[in-house]
């Protein structure tokens, strides 16, 4: 069943005093570069620096008193293990927050700052598999994803962004495992009904474009050095709310989506991940199939560091 407004209206309104109304914004740089109007979300100046604050916030608030005593686990690729870190410390759960080696060091060393037990894995398949072998001990399971609850506390990012922005008719949202793109289409299908909505993942993270072509989840070999778009496969909920409710899926390269993190910082003034680097040269495909359009995109994060920018780019050639 599709998350609706009214869920994520509930979700808001539980999550209120714990997350900020991020700004919504146009910003002239990227209409320059693009050659089409661009209004963005800026998720990136949201708390521990991305939307995923929404979605665990969400999830432990709604907990009982005797799944909080358990303590939580999540898997991460650095943005959701920040998220559940800090907003478990300041509700006093116990967190374990389980990463892939591949994930940004910065990530691994707040989440332990906020209190939380870092268990590191080879890879982000392993990453699932001690999870889920985390929560058949006990714990309870803060999924990144699949669950009902932190999909309605990332559509409040759509919430916010329908009620904030001004004329769009394309917006394009970054796709790990598909919890923020069901979420910010629930509420944009719901509130702003005739805009086009468009995923987009990097080549080596394209769970979901698989799941479309394959009619349903299927697992994926993970090669993309963006981490925090890398699920080895999205889930029947996501799959179904991103077929339902978004009109294609595009997939681009490392080096665009490095490119794109460049390209935000020269242009928009923005720290951005390859998470969201990945929506620029999307956004050019966009318009090449759409023609004129007013573009919205959701910058859901910035904890890319300094060092990670300067040694992706030095890979690429950039």
């Amino acid at each position: 069943m599709l998350i609706g407004i009214t869920d994520i209206e509930a979700a808001a309104e539980r999550i209120a005093e714990h997350v900020l109304r991020t700004p919504t914004v146009p910003s002239p740089g990227l209409a320059e570069l693009l050659g089409a109007p661009v209004t963005a979300k800026l998720e990136l100046l949201q708390r521990t620096g991305s939307f995923k604050v929404r979605g665990a916030a969400a999830k432990l608030l709604s907990l009982g008193e005797a799944e909080r005593a358990a303590g939580v686990v999540a898997v991460s690729g650095g943005n959701h293990g920040i998220a559940l870190a800090v907003m478990a410390g300041a509700l006093g759960i116990k967190a374990t927050v389980v990463m892939p080696r591949s994930a940004p060091g910065r990530a691994v060393s707040i989440a332990e700052s906020a209190g939380a037990e870092v268990r590191l894995t080879d890879d982000m398949a392993g990453a699932f598999k001690l999870m889920t072998d985390l929560q058949a001990s006990g714990l309870t399971l803060v999924h990144p994803f699949d669950d009902p609850a932190v999909i309605a506390g990332q559509g409040t990012v759509g919430l916010e962004f329908a009620e904030d922005a001004g004329p769009v008719t394309d917006v394009l949202v970054s796709i790990g495992g598909g919890g923020l793109i069901s979420g910010v289409a629930a509420a944009l299908r719901a509130r702003r009904p005739g805009v086009r909505i468009w995923g987009v993942e990097t080549a080596g993270a394209h769970a979901m474009s698989a799941a479309l072509t394959a009619g349903g989840p299927t697992e994926i070999e993970l090669s993309s050095i963006v981490s925090t778009l890398s699920a080895p496969q999205v889930s029947p909920l996501t799959y179904e709310h991103v077929s339902a409710l978004v009109d294609d899926v595009i997939v681009v390269s490392d080096a665009e989506a490095v490119q794109g993190v460049l390209d935000f910082a020269e242009r928009a003034k923005l720290w951005a991940e390859p998470a969201e680097g990945c929506l620029l040269p999307a956004a050019r495909q966009v318009l090449e199939r759409v023609g004129d359009a007013e573009l919205g995109l959701l910058v859901c994060g910035g904890n890319a560091t300094t060092a990670d920018v300067t040694d992706w780019a030095r890979r690429f050639g950039l």
